[in-house]
């Protein structure tokens, strides 16, 4: 654990690994920009002045995390029959559709293919002392630099196990900084360069934006802990060789002064990969009735840095947490938020909230720190909502924006709508006060056969969900 002490004094500058628009993301994928809006917000909440890139990758990303197979921006347009800068152009409209629909907050979201005149400039720096050239195009030697791997913590004297042979290669690590257009093939997306017509390689994309938009070294850097083995020990050697520093005893010599990896989401039934074809994704959650922010909260109620596992009962955990949350959000909806004086009452919530944000983002005690301000009784509404908007700004469950109506469970391909249902419950509840128990029993059972779950004596008065 280490104190952060940013940079430039009063602001935080923040990478983070955005996605490769080729396919919808999964929610494994979502995971990671959940973590690192909840990192910024963190940030703010602490002052500082918060700069967010979220790179989008529309070239260059192979089908492995090497340096063989299809680019996968190619190999998507030629299966759907368009341009890669249609694939790209409606995969980013998706994925930033799931942002908003996470309460993630805006970011700037530059693309790989705006920076390629940038990329190869790197390409020219880096050549003569870092760089070799194959017939398939131009390599980093990695063992130009000092520590190379250090962030992984696992190099062998075999090399990288994910890295496939490229045959000439100096060393099995050694990575593309471009790669050709092989004889005889044309490519949508390529460009000219001294290596010949090709594409810049996937890991130096996010070194030239890091610079280019945050200038070395910013402050944290931040990915999936699948980024932690290749593609970010593979940015930090081009990082240090760009800058001609030295070794990584001195953090900022990899670009960062900090590099923050989120885990897996782990999926038991193999639906995370997008190789299996169907894949969950957050529409596949919204269709199934559940509100995108359930799994937001059930994002926060794992550290950033565990495995986190998902499933169906899990989710509906989270959205009922959720659920008792915006209840009593909703009886201070009435009140003016007042200026946070100090409060003895609030103080230990307060504190330990404080606590546990700077504890390396423990959001779930921060959830329950929360849940300890929501239960504290005999207060000023007023303060009472401005100390739960203070905290849900970390949060960002957005809880006066929701509503319990808003976070029924209801599949969007119910045969039935809510009126009708609203109505069979009107006409059950009155058949209950005149204990006509048939009648009622008829109307719960006509629901049931509907995919209506009717709960009766629900503590939290949902009264029903579609199932």
């Amino acid at each position: 654990m280490e104190v952060f002490v940013p940079v430039h004094p009063g602001e935080a500058r923040v990478y983070t690994c955005g996605p490769t628009v080729y396919n919808y993301q999964h929610i494994g994928n979502m995971r990671a920009y959940v973590f690192a809006d909840t990192l910024g917000r963190a940030l703010q909440f602490k002052g500082y002045k918060l700069t967010h890139v979220v790179n989008i990758t529309d070239v260059g990303h192979l089908t492995s995390d090497a340096d063989e197979g299809e680019d996968k921006m190619e190999k998507m347009a030629s299966r759907q029959g368009k341009s890669a800068w249609d694939i790209a152009k409606f995969y980013q409209e998706d994925f930033e559709r799931d942002l908003t629909r996470l309460n993630v907050q805006p970011k700037q979201h530059p693309r790989a293919t705006e920076y390629v005149d940038a990329m190869i400039e790197w390409g020219k720096q880096m050549a003569d002392k870092h760089c070799y050239e194959l017939e398939s195009g131009l390599y980093f030697d990695v063992s130009t630099v000092e520590d190379y791997g250090r962030l992984a913590r696992a190099v062998t004297d075999d090399g990288e196990g994910r890295i496939d042979t490229v045959e000439g290669k100096r060393n099995a690590a050694d990575f593309a900084i471009w790669r050709k257009t092989p004889a005889g093939e044309t490519r949508q997306m390529e460009w000219d360069s001294p290596w010949g017509k090709g594409a810049p390689g996937w890991h130096l994309e996010c070194s030239v934006m890091g610079e280019k938009l945050l200038g070395f070294p910013f402050d944290i850097h931040t990915g999936g802990i699948d980024h932690r083995e290749i593609h970010h020990p593979n940015e930090i050697a081009q990082n240090q060789a760009f800058c001609e520093c030295g070794g990584l005893s001195e953090a900022t010599n990899s670009g960062a002064k900090i590099w923050m990896h989120n885990n897996f989401l782990v999926e038991r039934s193999g639906k995370m990969s997008k190789s299996s074809g169907e894949f969950l994704r957050l529409q596949l959650l919204v269709d199934k009735g559940f509100h995108p922010l359930a799994y937001r909260m059930m994002c926060l109620q794992a550290h950033y840095r565990s495995e986190l596992e998902f499933s169906w009962e899990g989710l509906e955990a989270a959205l009922t947490r959720l659920k008792r949350m915006v209840m009593a959000a909703e009886r201070l909806s009435d009140a003016e938020s007042q200026p946070m004086a100090e409060h003895p009452k609030f103080k230990p919530a307060l504190d330990k909230f404080e606590e546990a944000i700077s504890d390396d983002l423990n959001t779930p005690i921060a959830l329950t720190a929360l849940e300890d301000a929501m239960a504290t009784k005999k207060v000023d509404a007023g303060i009472k909502r401005a100390v739960v908007e203070h905290m849900d700004a970390v949060l960002g469950l957005g809880l006066f924006d929701l509503t319990r109506e808003a976070l029924r469970i209801r599949p969007e391909n119910a045969k039935i709508t809510e009126a009708e249902i609203e109505e069979a419950l009107t006409r059950r509840k009155a058949a209950r006060a005149e204990k006509d128990f048939a009648t009622s029993d008829a109307i719960r059972d006509e629901l049931t056969a509907k995919g209506v779950d009717v709960m009766d004596g629900d503590p939290l008065g949902w009264e029903w969900k579609l199932g």
